[in-house]
């Protein structure tokens, strides 16, 4: 697997950590030690995936990704070192697309990082057809969702989760079978975590209109609503 990985963080000993690991695994690395350092690393070449310390000083990586989505939809692996659950899910709901806790296994890291470029070049290729459900509208081959007309920015998590369940409207997908169609297989993933990127498509799609995008099925999992312009 290919790929160019922005590594932001600014503590050099994690950086090396970090770049060793992912450049073992065949990727190219670069890197930047703070928020404005990796907003114009950003801009100058835009990379495949974005691997952000949350903790950064001055611009913390949280601002850095409200920036970056004004713009841009990267890919993006929080990493932090804070214990309250909260700010990783904030940081989730802001479009990152998941977040690893230091410490933490450079293999582990390297699993995730694979994990959300595999599904992110599978809906940016192998699928071109337009799916549609309702007044959504969802077209994998150029990464783009409209309900009623109007653009839904979905990162890229977001779009192969929303993507999972349109494509079989009736039918309830467990949690697991949600977290396998998002991350692939062998990739251990946090309710919390879906939960957010749930949260935040159902609150995207609300914004434009739609009340009933994405219905709880309490015990057994989630399937799509209706879709409609209310």
């Amino acid at each position: 697997m290919s790929g160019h990985i922005l590594i932001v963080d600014d503590d050099p000993n994690i950086r090396e950590v970090i770049g060793f690991a992912v450049e073992k695994a065949g990727l190219a690395t670069e890197f930047a030690e703070d928020g404005s350092a990796a907003l114009a690393a950003a801009t100058a070449r835009t990379p495949d995936l974005i691997v952000l310390d949350i903790g950064l000083p001055e611009m913390d990586g949280l601002e850095v990704c409200r920036e970056l989505r004004k713009s841009s939809d990267v890919p993006i692996l929080f990493l932090t070192a804070r214990d309250d659950e909260i700010d990783r899910i904030v940081g989730l709901e802001l479009g990152g697309d998941d977040y690893v806790t230091k410490p933490f296994s450079p293999r582990e890291l390297v699993a995730r990082i694979k994990a959300i470029l595999k599904r992110t070049r599978v809906v940016a290729q192998i699928d071109p057809h337009v799916l549609s459900h309702g007044d959504l509208v969802m077209d994998a081959d150029q990464h783009t969702c409209t309900f009623a007309g109007q653009p839904i920015g979905l990162t890229a998590s977001e779009f192969t989760l929303l993507k999972a369940l349109a494509a079989r409207p009736e039918r309830v997908m467990s949690r697991q079978s949600i977290v396998d169609a998002v991350y692939g297989h062998n990739v251990h993933v946090s309710n919390r975590t879906i939960d957010s990127h749930i949260r935040n498509i159902r609150a995207k799609l609300d914004h434009a209109g739609c009340t009933d995008s994405i219905v709880t099925v309490h015990g057994v999992g989630l399937r799509m609503g209706a879709c409609r312009k209310t």
